[in-house]
This record gives C-alpha cells, sequence and structure tokens, in this order.
C-alpha cells in the first residue's frame, strides 16, 4: 500500500497526473474507447481550468475583469438581490465601482465604517478632508491615523450607496474594506450556506 504522506501536500497533483497517463495508455491500447475517454478528458480539462480561473480571479485583478467578462464565479446579481459566495480564504469580496475605478473590497461587518487606501482614493479622485483632529482606527496591526472622506456614489453589482462617509490611510496598505455603515443602508443582508446576500431597498440595473 502507498504511503502518500510521503508524497506531500502535492499527492492529489501526483495521483491525477498518474491517473491520465494511465487512462492515455489504455485509450492507446484500447481504439475501441480511445475516442470517448479523449472526449471525456478534455470535458474534464476545460471544467478544472475554468476553476482554477475562478479561483486566480479571487486574488489577482486582471483574472478578475476575465472572469466577470465570461461570468465564471464572483458575485451574481439574481433577481433583486446580490449575491457574494464565500472565498478560499473564508472571507466576502466584491468588486466595488467607485469614482470610475473598480476594485476589490473585503466585506466586514466587524467593520465600522468603510475604509479604503490612500491610492484608492488618490485613483478615485476622493479628497480626503483636513482636520485637525485625525480619526484613530483600531486595526489588526494597532492603532492608526486616518482622514475621513465621502464617496459620492459606491456600486456593488445592482447595489448603489451614495455620498458614503469612508476613512482613508495609507497604512491600511492596498486593502479596501467595505463597513457595516454600507451594510445599514441595504434592505437587509446575510449568509446562507457560504453565499453573502445582499438585498438593496431599490435595486439599480449593472453597468
Amino acid at each position: 500500500m502507498i504511503d502518500l504522506s510521503r508524497l506531500g501536500p502535492h499527492a492529489p497533483l501526483y495521483l491525477l497526473i498518474a491517473g491520465v497517463v494511465a487512462i492515455l495508455f489504455l485509450a492507446r491500447r484500447v481504439p475501441v474507447f480511445g475516442r470517448v475517454l479523449s472526449f471525456a478528458m478534455t470535458v474534464g480539462a476545460v471544467v478544472v481550468v475554468a476553476l482554477l480561473f475562478a479561483e486566480r480571479a479571487q486574488f489577482d485583478p486582471m483574472f478578475a475583469r476575465m472572469a466577470q467578462r465570461f461570468q465564471i464565479g464572483g458575485q451574481q446579481v439574481v433577481g433583486k438581490e446580490m449575491r457574494v459566495p464565500m472565498a478560499s480564504d473564508g472571507h466576502f469580496w466584491v468588486r466595488v465601482k467607485l469614482g470610475g475605478i473598480e476594485r476589490r473590497m473585503l466585506v466586514d461587518s466587524g467593520a465600522t465604517v468603510t475604509a479604503i487606501s490612500a491610492d484608492t482614493a488618490a485613483a478615485a479622485g476622493i479628497e480626503p478632508n483636513d482636520s485637525l483632529m485625525p480619526v484613530v482606527m483600531q486595526t489588526a496591526n494597532g492603532n492608526v491615523a486616518a482622514q475621513t472622506a465621502t464617496v459620492p456614489v459606491l456600486r456593488i453589482g445592482n447595489v448603489v450607496a451614495r455620498d458614503l462617509p469612508v476613512v482613508v490611510s495609507p497604512a491600511f496598505g492596498d486593502m479596501n474594506v467595505v463597513g457595516m455603515n454600507f451594510l445599514s443602508r441595504l434592505k437587509s443582508w446575510r449568509v446562507e450556506e457560504g453565499v453573502l446576500i445582499l438585498q438593496p431597498h431599490h435595486p439599480q440595473e449593472t453597468t
């Protein structure tokens, strides 16, 4: 009996490769089933590529745009609701349009206010408000100073929020977060079987 632990974390991949090689060998030995096996393998390869593409789209903006164009994975508008499947990291990520740009943002019900990075604010043309007393935000890396700003229009699929208060700070790095001040504007939001469901009061057409 083969000890799979010796193959390391890539054991399933090695077994899959071995299985493909075995099928190819049998296909040559049994011509009658050759075409059937070849077709089945082609379909299987397409499915695997689609799954890998969708998975990669969760972390790469370029792949995310392509996945959106071909409607592979990610958020979907179903009726009057916005549905977002949980990512492999256990979080919910959404594609957000603000100020003419699109960013991938984390939905965090534990965050009181929506937060965007300084780079995102600059790209979207959002000017932070000058304040003598900056806002102090509590993050996983400690307290950071942030400025306040207002996003004229923030869109997630068919969900639109106007004049949304946000906080801006270089300390956020490239992280952008959708907080409770956005979620509280919805008619309802909930999580069902690993899917985040956003229901706006007045659903907008997607653009």
